[in-house]
């Protein structure tokens, strides 16, 4: 069984709306409603992580999709909310997939080789090659170095584990007093090496308005 959690519990600072950006559309599509759908075709069930106040409006949101689906309240930190998820994680799930709710343009391809690498290797990150220089600076702001853009790469969602990997991963993050900055990064803690699984630069996080523009350009742009 496949289990995919949704975390959509953030603020969206960055959007500069009173709104959730989860509940904003892309087309005449909610975020969040077009994100769960890509995923329909490849999982079992599925966890919404979402604030406390907002449980209701994302219960109104999901009530007509196609699969078994629990929401959840959210903690202070993703990492927290995610642990909440995890707690109600049916037994039979084999594969956890963590994917951003503002990912809403993820391909079908990439969430199929997440999960078929995540069985393979215990833990895949879907990332696409760096486009940018990289520098590496001190704390005064100086450059110390250029690493190879062949060894870098930006990383995305969804990222999917083998279930026990993932419960001790966070386990062990709680124990230690650990934050990390996302899933693959518990894991490696744990000594599992994280396949990359290469993905596409449509697969953008919607975090800005100009975030929303652009992901309103490829979704017209999807066909031609």
């Amino acid at each position: 069984m496949i289990t995919a959690i949704f975390p959509a519990a953030g603020q969206s600072r960055r959007m500069g709306s009173s709104v959730n950006k989860n509940f904003l559309s892309v087309g005449d599509t909610p975020i969040l409603l077009m994100t769960i759908r890509a995923f329909l075709g490849s999982i079992d069930n599925l966890i919404v992580v979402a604030a406390a106040d907002e449980i209701s409006l994302i219960e109104k949101m999901i009530v007509g999709i196609e699969k078994p689906y629990r929401i959840v309240a959210g903690g202070s930190e993703r990492q927290y909310s995610i642990a909440n998820a995890l707690k109600i994680l049916p037994p039979s799930t084999e594969i956890v997939l963590v994917h951003d709710a503002a990912r809403p343009l993820v391909s079908l391809e990439t969430i199929k080789n997440v999960i078929d690498s995540a069985r393979k290797f215990g833990g895949a990150i879907a990332a696409v090659p760096s486009k940018n220089t990289i520098k590496v600076i001190d704390a005064d702001g100086f450059v110390e170095s250029t690493p190879s853009r062949a060894s870098l790469v930006e990383v995305q969602t969804p990222q999917g584990f083998r279930r026990e990997i993932l419960l001790e991963a966070y386990a062990r993050a709680e124990r230690d007093g650990f934050l990390g900055t996302d899933d693959a990064s518990l894991v490696e803690r744990l000594g599992v090496r994280v396949k990359v699984v290469t993905s596409d630069y449509r697969n953008i996080k919607i975090t800005t308005p100009e975030d929303l523009q652009i992901a309103e350009a490829l979704l017209g742009g999807r066909g031609k």
